[in-house]
């Protein structure tokens, strides 16, 4: 037993003799949590936002203002023209709207009033917040087409005393179309579904269990930079001439690497209590199980690439590009149902589809022990599968 905690006690002081370990250990996987989550506690709108100028300031564009902002796709954010055009160059807003000076009731009895949509190519949002718009500007279109009918026929009737009394018929015609239409009954009803989803979608959850796998796997998978590494210092050559077992060695690194994993995972588990206020801490013992058996199963890929890589650069970027690309299809990064039915099948064959899927029964479905079992007993069979090929294959030499 000795000797596998000096193994695993070197092991670490190499793993975290560089500041950089220290990024890639809690620094970064902070970091892409929250970004990936949106932050946490900000604003939960999750309406496109629109960036708005009225240079008019008139009843009319206070009243295009209101509408958008009862609007279910856009939210408008009101700010200068100035600051809307840097916004918009730096492609921090994806559309503006510009409220011209004359949109006003009065140029609105005249004819037609332009307004600008600046939108950023290619851009969903942008296309988003035109349609938005549109159907904006189609209500106010609809109310002035029936006030300035409505003014047409009573022209007809009587012609107006002055230009005064004609734009005052205007206005107050044009105030009833629209209350009508507010007040006009549903022509189609919406009717909600009956499989209702009694859990709804966190992105703060997702993005903490997502980030916890990834940045715990890619390290682990790196224990075959460790096997590559004493190779190509013939430290384990030099190991043929003590009485240390091959098992003692891989006990010791393995060990090693795994309580490293295991503490990680609680410090980032810790952050998603106490600064993300997620519900990671109701099921203890399924926490603590789901944990043991990720990283064992990452462990186990680790070893079992350290007995076929030949340098320590090659150990890192086959770990590196490894993991991420387990991480992202097994959804750690985007919620598996954003892919194809068929690569969500596809994808069960890697254990961070079953390591997410575990630790999303914890900390967002709010489920147990019984619940995890299965996905825990997948990651302890490639666990399993992993060390004995491993065990096998490795070599001193």
């Amino acid at each position: 037993m000795k000797k596998i905690l000096s193994i695993a006690w070197k092991d670490t002081r190499v793993r975290f003799s560089g500041w950089s370990e220290w990024l890639f250990f809690l620094i970064l996987p902070i970091v892409f949590t929250l970004v990936l989550a949106g932050g946490t506690g900000g604003s939960q709108d999750s309406r496109v936002r629109l960036v708005v100028v009225d240079q008019a300031d008139t009843p009319l564009s206070a009243e295009l203002v209101a509408a958008l902002q009862n609007s279910e796709a856009v939210r408008p954010e009101l700010m200068d023209l100035a600051a809307a055009e840097n916004q918009f160059s730096q492609r921090s807003a994806s559309a503006v709207l510009i409220i011209p000076a004359d949109f006003d009731l009065a140029h609105l009895e005249k004819g037609n009033l332009p307004i600008e949509l600046r939108q950023q190519p290619n851009n969903m949002n942008a296309l988003v917040a035109q349609r938005a718009v549109l159907a904006v500007l189609s209500r106010v279109s609809s109310a002035a087409d029936i006030a300035k009918a409505s003014l047409s026929e009573a022209e007809q009737i009587r012609p107006f005393a002055s230009a005064g009394e004609r734009q005052a018929y205007f206005e107050a015609a044009l105030q009833q179309a629209q209350s009508l239409m507010a007040a006009a009954p549903a022509r189609v009803a919406e009717a909600q579904g009956s499989t209702q989803n009694p859990v709804p979608y966190d992105p703060r959850a997702n993005s903490s269990a997502g980030q916890l796998i990834t940045w715990v796997f890619i390290p682990l998978i790196s224990i075959s930079s460790l096997f590559a590494y004493e190779r190509q210092k013939g430290t384990l050559r030099r190991l043929l001439t003590t009485p240390t077992q091959k098992a003692t060695y891989l006990l010791g690194t393995i060990f090693g690497q795994v309580a490293a994993a295991l503490v990680q995972m609680l410090l980032l588990v810790g952050f998603g209590i106490l600064v993300m206020k997620l519900n990671w801490g109701h099921a203890p013992l399924a926490l603590a199980v789901m944990l043991v058996a990720s990283t064992l199963a990452a462990a186990a890929l680790g070893t079992t690439l350290g007995t076929f890589v030949k340098t320590e650069s090659q150990a890192n970027g086959l770990s590196i590009m490894g993991g991420m690309v387990m991480a992202l299809l097994g959804g750690c990064w985007y919620p598996l149902e954003m892919f194809p039915h068929i690569v969500q099948n596809i994808v069960r064959i890697l254990p961070t589809t079953w390591a997410m899927q575990g630790l999303l029964a914890i900390v967002l479905r709010g489920q147990g022990f019984n619940a995890v079992l299965p996905d825990a007993g997948v990651l302890l069979g490639f666990a399993a599968l992993f060390f004995m090929i491993g065990i096998w294959r490795f070599r001193f030499e």
